[in-house]
């Protein structure tokens, strides 16, 4: 396909080893959700998407579908977007469908994979964009390939699902100014992010019936035994998640069911019973909290969409 190039920044196997092998020595251990996404990884991530409790991916796909034409005008024509975690690329179609002749689409994600074919799908399905794919991982200072091929509008860079609420608040606004400096004044960002509600809501999107949650949690463990030297037994392990009132997150972590001690990279790490790695948060905003931290970023807040029951928010960012 001559629309469709490929950049592969990704994280080399050693960072991955240094990482978990740091986050495990911690007195909390600790893994970062980023380490979640390996193909398998990612395939469960699309599975709890469709899940009944899971509300996030259906209300925000609502909002994007009701809201486009607004989006649209607010980027203007020959946009060129930039996806972080760019998963199936479902949502950034009903964008592609709505706005004014985008030149480019530029996905950045770790899971190289999942993400490559999602691209060469998407590149077949608009012969007339031009798709960059970038495996990298976003949360870290990035420099976007160069594009000079057509005359570019507005850059829009798009970061739905509420990934943003898996890094903490000061995390948070150091990828919106890492975001920013991508950008030039006038361009936009639009993010989804989770609004604070009703706890049981959230108690039982994180903790589905049908145990895909479960799944995609201690699928990290897999990952490491299989990408590192590692003896995780996974029937030792148990998938916890709870609403941390105080702190206005959901947390996920691994809990150990018995004292145990395991290897990796040669390396041994003790675990007593109901000791647990701590492998995701996933912080609540308010409207209002979001926005201040943008406004810090270097953003002006432009617009907000938010649904009905008020579960869900999609902000659109400017840059000042």
């Amino acid at each position: 396909m001559n629309n469709l190039e490929c950049y592969n920044f990704q994280p080399k196997l050693s960072s991955f080893r240094e990482e978990i092998l740091q986050g495990l020595a911690q007195s909390q251990k600790a893994i970062a959700p980023k380490f979640f996404y390996d193909k398998r990884g990612s395939e469960l991530f699309d599975q709890i998407c469709e899940l009944e409790e899971y509300y996030p991916t259906r209300t925000e796909i609502h909002l994007l579908k009701t809201y486009c034409g607004e989006i649209a005008e607010l980027v203007g024509p020959q946009g060129l977007l930039i996806e972080y975690g760019s998963g199936s690329s479902y949502k950034v179609r009903i964008l592609l469908d709505t706005l004014q002749h985008p030149v480019g689409y530029m996905p950045i994600d770790i899971s190289f994979e999942h993400m490559l074919q999602a691209s060469a799908e998407l590149a077949q399905s608009y012969p007339n964009l031009d798709v960059m794919a970038v495996c990298a991982d976003y949360t870290q200072p990035l420099q976007l390939p160069s594009y000079g091929k057509k005359p570019v509008g507005k850059k829009l860079i798009f970061f739905p699902g509420s990934t943003i609420g898996n890094l903490d608040p000061i995390e948070a606004l150091h990828l919106l100014k890492q975001s920013a400096s991508l950008l030039e004044t006038g361009d936009g960002m639009l993010v989804g992010v989770d609004l604070k509600k009703d706890p049981a809501i959230l108690h039982a999107a994180y903790n589905d019936a049908l145990g895909v949650t479960a799944a995609f949690n201690l699928n990290l463990l897999l990952r490491i035994n299989n990408d590192l030297e590692a003896n995780f037994d996974l029937v030792n392990f148990r998938h916890w998640a709870f609403y941390n009132q105080d702190e206005s997150r959901i947390e996920m972590h691994l809990l150990s069911l018995k004292d145990q001690t395991v290897m990796v990279e040669k390396t041994p790490f003790n675990f007593r019973e109901g000791e647990t790695i701590h492998t995701e948060n996933s912080y609540k905003y308010s409207v209002e909290e979001f926005e201040a931290i943008a406004n810090q970023a270097g953003f002006q807040a432009a617009k907000v969409w938010t649904d009905a029951n008020h579960l869900f928010s999609i902000h659109y960012l400017r840059k000042r």
